[in-house]
């Protein structure tokens, strides 16, 4: 079900002073820059920023999936809680979270357009081995 983690959303009040920091921190600009929200691209990985989130709760991760709505009813009857219903975030990106039994917060996304670059060979591999 898991396709890997995805993206980690850090809580963003100050939208422009956030972005200024972390492309001095990253030294790249973002790939994404919108009003509502602020997407660089670290490693193959997201790193957003969330204008509306709340930094009291902090940074939220998302594990991809292929289908967020299947991945919520699992998970349910895995004994987590929903969190809110599945979110559509625009260009076909969709998003969910749930409660885990102990309390840790699940999320979930769907994102069509993600793909991890190409792993470097190891070492043994490669032409001529």
């Amino acid at each position: 079900m898991f396709l890997g983690l995805r993206t980690v959303m850090y809580p963003a009040p100050n939208l422009a002073a956030e972005k200024a920091w972390w492309e001095s921190a990253l030294g790249i600009e973002p790939y994404f820059d919108e009003p509502f929200y602020v997407g660089f691209n670290v490693g193959g990985y997201e790193l957003a920023l969330d204008p509306h989130a709340d930094p009291a709760e902090g940074p939220m991760t998302y594990w991809g999936v292929p289908d967020v709505d299947k991945a919520v009813t699992m998970l349910i009857q895995a004994g987590a809680t929903a969190r809110g219903t599945v979110q559509e975030v625009g260009g076909a990106i969709r998003v969910a979270s749930v409660v885990s039994p102990s309390g840790s917060v699940i999320g979930l996304i769907e994102n069509p357009h993600f793909a991890l670059p190409d792993p470097p060979p190891h070492v043994g591999e490669g032409p001529g081995r």
